[in-house]
Order: structure tokens, then C-alpha cells, then sequence
């Protein structure tokens, strides 16, 4: 036996026959040992949290708020005939007009989404109409279809005067002229 104490390695300042069964060089090992484990659990546990995370936060919507579905949007001696108020484009997706429509004066509010596939129109001012950029489409100021491939006219929305005067356009309903619902007073407003 004492053959094999001569050949184990001796830790400095220690007996070969001591290193073998010394506590502190196996707490050693085990903290070494342990805290790489360890390090390598918390890591795989953080990265499936982040995992877990972000498929969460994909099952919800990105929008978060909307815009509210009724809008004021001043008196109806603001808007001359002819004319197409495009401020309420962006925040709302509405062209407000003061046209005509059947020979009769009409502020009507429109939806800027092409009927065709839903891009948003755009008001070219010079040539007097409504058009798609995406395919080219092209609406009459009072929003019926003349050029593309849009299948039917722009859609109007909802328009009344409101108890303080003022014309307040719902967005949370809509009409359409191929179904004949341009004739109901709801959405226009007779100027």
C-alpha cells in the first residue's frame, strides 16, 4: 500500500495520503461543479422565460387603443360645395365632402379604404377625384368607381348634425351605394 501513496500527486504543502480524502478539495469541487451547473440551469431557465414571453406577447394585438368611433367635425357652413376635407384622413380614415350626389347637395363622410383590396385612397385635388395607389382605381368626388378594378364605390359612413350643431360622423356604421343605402338620411346630411 504504500507503493500507491507514493504515486497519488500531493497538493502543495499537503501528504500525498491526505489530498485523497482532504474535505476542502472535495468543497471545492462540488462548489465549482455545482455553481457551473447551476449557471448553466439559470441561463437555460432565462432564455425559456424570454421564450415563454415573447410567444405570449404574440397572441396579443399591437394595437392597443383605437380611435373613438364617433368624431365632431365643426359646422356644416365650414365646408363650401366641392370641396373634400382630408384632416380627418390620418386619425380616422374618413374624407368628409360637401358634394353632390343624385343632383342633390350632400355632405357625406367617406371612407378612405378602396374597395377594391382596402389600400388608402388618396384626394388628388387637380383631377377632382378619389385614387387607389395600389392599383389604380379611381373614385368621383361623391365616391362611385369610374376606373380599376374596384368593384363597387367608396363606403360611406354614418353623418348627422349633433345637438350642439355640429356634424358628428360615426365610423361604427356603414353604408353602401350597391345595396341602396346611399338614400338613408343617416349617412348624409343635406346642405
Amino acid at each position: 500500500m504504500p507503493e500507491d501513496l507514493d504515486t497519488k500527486p500531493a497538493v502543495a504543502g499537503m501528504p500525498a495520503e491526505t489530498c485523497a480524502t482532504d474535505p476542502r478539495r472535495r468543497g471545492l469541487l462540488r462548489a465549482m461543479f455545482g455553481s457551473f451547473l447551476g449557471l448553466g440551469f439559470t441561463a437555460l431557465g432565462a432564455a425559456g422565460g424570454l421564450w415563454a414571453a415573447g410567444t405570449a406577447r404574440f397572441l396579443f394585438p399591437n394595437v392597443i387603443t383605437k380611435p373613438p368611433s364617433r368624431f365632431k367635425a365643426g359646422f356644416p357652413g365650414d365646408y363650401p360645395a366641392g370641396r373634400v376635407e382630408t384632416r380627418y384622413k390620418d386619425e380616422y380614415g374618413v374624407w368628409l365632402v360637401s358634394g353632390f350626389y343624385n343632383g342633390k347637395r350632400q355632405i357625406y363622410a367617406l371612407r378612405t379604404a378602396c374597395t377594391h383590396l382596402g389600400c388608402i385612397t388618396i384626394w388628388q385635388e387637380a383631377e377632382q377625384k378619389f385614387k387607389c395607389p395600389c392599383h389604380g382605381s379611381g373614385f368621383s368626388m361623391d365616391g362611385v368607381n369610374f376606373e380599376g378594378p374596384a368593384p363597387r364605390p367608396l363606403e360611406r359612413y354614418a353623418i348627422r348634425i349633433a345637438d350642439d350643431g355640429q356634424l358628428e360622423v360615426d365610423t361604427s356604421r356603414i353604408f353602401q351605394e350597391e345595396l341602396g343605402q346611399w338614400t338613408d338620411p343617416g349617412c348624409y346630411v343635406p346642405a
